[in-house]
């Protein structure tokens, strides 16, 4: 349309005055189309939080570490041992068996289990975010850390629960949770953790037709996760309805609520 108009307006004037009398024609044409749009021209323009960079681009799809780089000290505390204390009389046992809501209310089940958080541990970044974890730069695992009651409560019962609630067979993936975030592991704090979960990983050996892939680690810092992800169903989960987190419950744990 636009080389119709052009060639019906040639004169031998003015190449320039030629050229812009088609265009400011076609330009009337497509007033009625724009005019629908015009109450949106006097908002300013969002500035982006972010620069748009190639950079920023490939860490959105995966690539690359979500934050800056940080500090040798923050370094150190990440690849270090978990400092918190248990309260007195109490252990600490750390578990990744997958999606941390259902594996926590597991392990609030059990007698002798006095206190359980959800969070982060075994990765590279200080003090992370669920959406870094979930970037799967860190190397974060989604872990529950279980305090128990030593007297009420032995080890190789936690491990009973570990081995039941999740599939140890499948790397990086739980069901349809796929990412690091998700694999088994069996992270312990003292020489005897470590020993009862290397002779509990043989015994489960020998059950299982599929190797099993579960990491056996030093426990490293914990990071707790952020408050919403804590008894997530016993609080409700995502639909709002409640799952028993009594002693002994042996109902059925709806992974998401």
């Amino acid at each position: 349309m636009l080389k119709t108009l052009a060639c019906s307006s040639l004169t031998a004037t003015s190449t320039t005055a030629n050229i812009a009398s088609p265009l400011l024609h076609f330009s009337s044409l497509c007033k009625p189309f724009r005019n629908p749009l015009s109450k949106f021209k006097h908002r300013p323009l969002r500035p982006l939080s972010k620069p748009f960079t190639t950079m920023n681009i490939l860490n959105k799809l995966g690539f690359g570490s979500p934050r800056a780089s940080q500090s040798p000290a923050d370094a150190s505390i990440v690849q270090g041992p978990d400092d918190d204390v248990p309260a007195p009389g109490q252990q600490f046992a750390q578990f990744g068996a997958g999606c941390f809501w259902g594996v926590e209310l597991a392990f609030q089940r059990v007698p002798g289990v006095t206190k359980t958080e959800v969070g982060y541990s075994q990765g590279f970044l200080h003090n992370p975010s669920y959406e870094d974890i979930c970037s799967g730069t860190t190397n974060h695992s989604e872990v529950v850390r279980v305090q128990f009651d030593p007297k009420e409560c032995s080890y190789d019962s936690l491990l009973d629960a570990f081995w039941a609630r999740h599939d140890p067979t499948t790397l990086n993936r739980q069901g349809n949770d796929v990412g690091t975030q998700y694999r088994s592991g069996i992270y312990f704090y003292t020489p005897e953790q470590e020993q009862a979960a290397r002779e509990s990983v043989e015994h489960q050996q020998k059950l299982l037709n599929r190797k099993i892939v579960t990491e056996i680690l030093p426990a490293k810092k914990f990071y707790r996760a952020e408050e919403y992800h804590q008894q997530y169903l016993e609080k409700g989960g995502r639909f709002g309805f409640k799952q028993s987190a009594g002693k002994g419950c042996n109902d059925p744990i709806r992974c998401y609520g």
